[in-house]
C-alpha cells in the first residue's frame, strides 16, 4: 500500500463525515418547526437540546472508543461506527416527531465519537515533526466537507427537509465500504495495550492524561477555545435566518464559504505559519483573530459584508492544529488514542455547554419580549470566552516555556 494512502483515507473520511454533518445544518430551522411548530427563537432552543444530546454521547463515548482503539485497533472501531451512523441517518430521515429526532441525535453522538480514533490513526502514522501539519490536513478535510455539505444541503432542501438525511446516510455507508477496502491497522504489538475502564470513561481519562507535563493548562485552553468556537454550529443557521432573512440555500452557501476558507488556511497556511511564528505564537495569533471575528459577528447587519470578510477571519484556524501538535508531543506514542479521546471528550463537553448557552442567549435577545434585540449576542459571549482561553495561554508560565518550532 502506498505510504500516503492512509493519510488520504483519513482525510477523505473526515471530508465525508463533515459533509454528513453539514448537509443537515441548513434545514434544521425548518425541520424543527415542521415537527414541533413555533418561531425561529423557539426552534433555536430545540436545536440546542438536540445538539447537547449529541454532545453528551460524544463526551461519554469518545474516550471509550479512543481507548478501545488502543486495545483492539483503529480499523474495527472506525468501520463499525460508520455502519451504525448510516443506519441512524435513515431513522432521522423517517422521524415524524421531535422525540425521534432526539433519539437519532443520541445514537448519532455515539457513532460520531470516532473522531478521536481518526486523529489517533493520523498520530500513529506521523513523525513528531509532522503531527501539527497533518492535524492541519484533517482540519482541511473537515473544511472541504463543510464546504460541500452545507451547499449540497441547501440545494437538496429543494426536495424537502428530509432529503439531506438520506444523502448523509448514503455517504456514511459508502465511506464504510471505502474503509473496508483500503484501511490498514496501525496498532501493533508494541503499541497495543489492554483496555481499562479507568481510561475509558471521560473523567478517568482526564485524570490519567493530566499527569503528563504541561497538559493541564493546555487542556484548559483547549476547553475554553472549543466552548467559544461551537457558537458557529450552534446558532449560525438560526442567526442568519433571523438577522439576514436567509433561506436554506443561502445558509448553505455562507457555510460553504466559511468551510472553504477554513480548509485553505488549515491545508496550506498552518505549516508556513508554524515555521514562521512557531507553534506557541501561532496559537496566540489564531486566538486573537478569532476574538476579533466574533466581536464583528456580534454587530454585523449586512449579510454581504459578512460573506466578504469570512476569508480574512478564517486565518484564526491556525490556532487549533498548533495547539494539538503541542499536546500530542506531551504524551508517549502508546497513549495517542487516549489523548485524542480526552480531547474528543473536551470537545463534546464544549458541545454540551455551548449549544444550550448560545441558543438560550439567542432566544433571550430575539424573542418577542426581548429587552434588547441583538441576534449577534451569542457571538459576543463567545468572544469573551475565547479571550479567557487566550489569557490563560499567554500568561501561564508553562505555556510561555513551550518549545518554539519557528
Amino acid at each position: 500500500m502506498p505510504a500516503r494512502l492512509p493519510v488520504i483515507f483519513i482525510v477523505s473520511t473526515v471530508v465525508i463525515d463533515a459533509m454528513g454533518i453539514g448537509l443537515i445544518i441548513p434545514v434544521m430551522p425548518d425541520l424543527i418547526r415542521e415537527v414541533q411548530g413555533g418561531t425561529i427563537a423557539t426552534a433555536a432552543v430545540w436545536g440546542g437540546v438536540l445538539s447537547t444530546s449529541f454532545a453528551v454521547m460524544q463526551f461519554l463515548f469518545a474516550p471509550l472508543l479512543g481507548s478501545l482503539s488502543d486495545a483492539v485497533g483503529r480499523r474495527p472501531v472506525l468501520l463499525v461506527s460508520l455502519l451504525v451512523m448510516a443506519a441512524d441517518y435513515v431513522v432521522m430521515a423517517l422521524a415524524g416527531s421531535i422525540w425521534l429526532l432526539l433519539a437519532g441525535r443520541i445514537v448519532g453522538g455515539i457513532t460520531a465519537a470516532t473522531h478521536s480514533t481518526a486523529m489517533a490513526y493520523m498520530a500513529d502514522i506521523s513523525a513528531p515533526h509532522e503531527k501539527a501539519a497533518r492535524f492541519g490536513l484533517i482540519g482541511m478535510g473537515f473544511g472541504i466537507g463543510f464546504v460541500l455539505g452545507p451547499v449540497l444541503g441547501g440545494l437538496l432542501a429543494e426536495y424537502g427537509t428530509r432529503a439531506p438525511f438520506w444523502a448523509a446516510g448514503a455517504l456514511a455507508f459508502l465511506n464504510a465500504l471505502l474503509g473496508l477496502a483500503v484501511l490498514r491497522e496501525t496498532v501493533t504489538v508494541r503499541t497495543r495495550r489492554a483496555f481499562e475502564w479507568r481510561r475509558a470513561n471521560p473523567f478517568g481519562a482526564l485524570r490519567s492524561t493530566a499527569r503528563f507535563a504541561g497538559l493541564k493548562v493546555l487542556l484548559a485552553v483547549f476547553l475554553f477555545f472549543q466552548i467559544a468556537h461551537y457558537v458557529y454550529p450552534a446558532v449560525w443557521a438560526f442567526f442568519s435566518a433571523e438577522r439576514f432573512d436567509w433561506d436554506a440555500r443561502m445558509i448553505g452557501l455562507s457555510l460553504g464559504i466559511y468551510g472553504l476558507s477554513f480548509a485553505l488556511v488549515q491545508g496550506f497556511l498552518v505549516k508556513p505559519a508554524i515555521r514562521w511564528l512557531g507553534e506557541r505564537r501561532a496559537v496566540i495569533a489564531g486566538l486573537t483573530v478569532d476574538i476579533v471575528s466574533l466581536v464583528f459577528l456580534g454587530f454585523v447587519t449586512s449579510g454581504m459584508l459578512l460573506l466578504a470578510v469570512i476569508p480574512i477571519f478564517s486565518l484564526g484556524a491556525v490556532a487549533a492544529p498548533a495547539l494539538q501538535g503541542i499536546m500530542s508531543r506531551n504524551v508517549p506514542d502508546n497513549a495517542q488514542g487516549e489523548l485524542q479521546g480526552v480531547m474528543g471528550s473536551l470537545s463534546s463537553l464544549s458541545m454540551i455547554v455551548s449549544p444550550l448557552l448560545m441558543t438560550q442567549t439567542f432566544y433571550l435577545f430575539t424573542a418577542r419580549d426581548a429587552p434588547v434585540y441583538l441576534p449577534g449576542a451569542p457571538f459576543l459571549l463567545a468572544a469573551a470566552i475565547m479571550a479567557v482561553s487566550l489569557l490563560i495561554y499567554a500568561w501561564d508560565r508553562s505555556a510561555r516555556s513551550e518549545p518554539d518550532t519557528a
